[in-house]
């Protein structure tokens, strides 16, 4: 069990979850005919497979399922080995992430409790002998769709500075920081501000970068 001390105000203990039920309950119902859509074209032009399940961290380091849309067909090697990512992650994919449809499903894991609509993204577990003491405190909240990092460079940021922000979120949660957070996160999707995708990534994976710091 994660302890890492940090003040909780009214808004967090009381009224975030509630607004969390009611918007994601809400967006479900309203996007159920966009979910139709595009279940039927992630079918046709990638395969079987519309929602994709991972696991990630949540709140005090507690392992849930994630849920996406599927944006990566299912192609292997002779040896029946997945092709890297980078060769499986399809046009059609890329528009779903560039405008952030393929997270459209993560509202069911908001539903169920297992995100916040505004918080720190949730990462793999193999990231969890990675983080800094500081860097643990993102972990004291639940996960959320969106957040500070998301809005301030989304993934052309450093792990420190995704850290530092995810921190920075922590330590100040409030009604008008999340208001804030919702509508700049709005503005960036609508204009596809700082996505990177397949071969245009070039920030190693955490345990890889950190791995390689301490070796060295």
């Amino acid at each position: 069990m994660l302890k890492l001390g940090v003040n909780r105000n009214m808004y967090e203990l009381y009224i975030k979850r509630k607004l969390d039920v009611i918007l994601s309950l809400t967006a479900l119902i309203l996007l159920i005919p966009l979910f139709v859509i595009l279940a039927l074209l992630i079918r046709i032009k990638i395969g079987k497979g519309v929602i994709f399940k991972q696991k990630r961290v949540g709140k005090d380091e507690k392992v849930f399922t994630l849920y996406k849309f599927r944006t990566m067909n299912n192609k292997r090697d002779k040896k029946g080995k997945l092709l890297p990512d980078e060769q499986r992650l399809s046009e059609f994919g890329k528009k779903l992430r560039s405008t952030s449809l393929d997270e459209l499903p993560e509202l069911i894991n908001i539903l169920k409790g297992d995100m916040s609509i505004v918080g720190p993204r949730p990462l793999f577990p193999h990231y969890l002998p990675y983080y800094t003491k500081e860097e643990r405190l993102r972990h004291k909240i639940k996960p959320g769709l969106t957040g500070l990092a998301q809005i301030n460079g989304r993934n052309t940021l450093g792990w420190a500075e995704r850290f530092q922000y995810d921190i920075d979120y922590v330590k100040n949660i409030t009604f008008l920081n999340d208001l804030k957070i919702i509508y700049k996160t709005f503005v960036v999707t609508i204009n596809r501000l700082n996505v990177l995708s397949g071969k245009e990534l070039t920030m190693p994976n955490l345990d890889e970068e950190r791995s390689d710091t301490n070796a060295k």
